[in-house]
């Protein structure tokens, strides 16, 4: 097999506006098991959108755009759905800002020999397949990001910014999160900003320029998290959405005791809804409920909810609820002024 040969059909993202699940939705919501907590966490993002107050954040883990949900997640922001988000450097970087730059993920199988992926440069998520040439294109772009940068530390929500700017400039199609994001002054903070092609641009950068001898620019994890906590300072009332766990998961429900170190009494996050298949009998993280945050302070049990299902097949029915509602909510939610294009105020 050639390389052509395995990549041949690409992952194709699904449309909000191919379908409305609203009929379903409301059906679900008089069955039992994974369908009524599926009904019942889009209900409460119905909610959050419609709080006049409340300011959404968006959590993604996992591979999401290239498994098909980018047009999904490109949707949201465009509608005002959604006032921030929190996401792994994989689905920001290496998914949508590569898709960004013109490439693709390919339909692909389980069922094969790694070894020969190896061999003709392809990357396998499950069933997907990635040019991994095309990805150190991604990479050497981000090496060249790094490089136009002031040489001083920056939170994930800058670099992301000027990412944005170079696919404004640069960019080969117009859904792309990344794009979209800068376009209507959403912030994204990645707080692994280095588990990505983030990272292999900054270190190539640091590199070159300890060479030459010249000042770098790095990534700043504390300011990552000061940024992200001022969404809790300036407007208190928050609502999370969590696609998948880890760190993102944890990162924005941690805002609420970061406000508190800081010395302010704020609420805990108002709303909160996670679509997940981990488990939670390990104690990880990723699993644990909404339940046992509110013991850490973290999140009210009063509106919250668990779905035990796969992104792939459980967003698309809840955002696509809230979708079909048309909720306006351009003038609600996250203060657009907290942040300036390349720093703090």
């Amino acid at each position: 097999m050639h390389k052509k040969d395995l990549l041949q059909e690409k992952i194709e993202h699904l449309d909000l506006d191919a379908f409305n699940p609203t009929p379903l939705i409301e059906g679900m919501e008089k069955m039992a098991f994974q369908a009524r907590n599926t009904a019942r966490a889009a209900k409460i993002y119905e909610q959050m959108l419609r709080d006049e107050q409340c300011s959404i954040i968006l959590c993604l883990a996992g591979s999401l755009v290239s498994a098909g949900l980018k047009k999904v997640l490109w949707q949201m922001i465009e509608n005002d759905m959604v006032d921030a988000i929190v996401s792994t450097g994989a689905n920001i970087v290496d998914q949508d800002f590569f898709e960004g730059l013109g490439f693709s993920h390919y339909i692909g199988t389980a069922f094969i020999d790694d070894n020969v992926l190896r061999e003709q440069a392809i990357d396998r998520i499950y069933d997907t397949f990635i040019d991994e040439d095309e990805l150190r294109i991604c990479d050497e772009t981000m090496t060249q990001i790094f490089h136009a940068l002031e040489p001083r530390p920056h939170s994930s929500r800058e670099i992301i910014y000027e990412m944005g700017r170079h696919l404004d400039q640069h960019g080969k199609i117009e859904e792309s999160i990344v794009l979209s994001a800068y376009r209507k002054d959403v912030p994204i903070f990645c707080p692994a900003f280095s588990d990505c092609s983030a990272g292999f641009g900054v270190i190539k950068h640091q590199h070159d320029n300890n060479l030459l001898g010249k000042p770098t620019s790095s990534i700043d994890s504390g300011k990552d998290f000061l940024e992200l906590t001022r969404i809790k300072l300036d407007g208190d009332e928050t609502g999370l959405l969590m696609i998948g766990g880890g760190v993102p998961k944890n990162f924005a429900q941690d805002i609420v005791v970061a406000a508190e170190v800081l010395g302010k009494d704020v609420s805990m996050h108002k709303y909160a809804v996670q679509l997940t298949v981990a488990d939670e009998r390990d104690g990880a993280l990723s699993g644990s409920t909404l339940k046992e945050a509110c013991s850490w302070g973290k999140v009210s049990t009063t509106h919250e909810q668990m779905v035990y299902g796969e992104a792939t097949v459980t967003l698309p029915l809840i955002a696509g609820y809230a979708y079909h509602k048309k909720i306006s909510r351009a003038a609600q939610g996250l203060n657009k002024a907290l942040f300036s294009p390349t720093g703090t105020p």
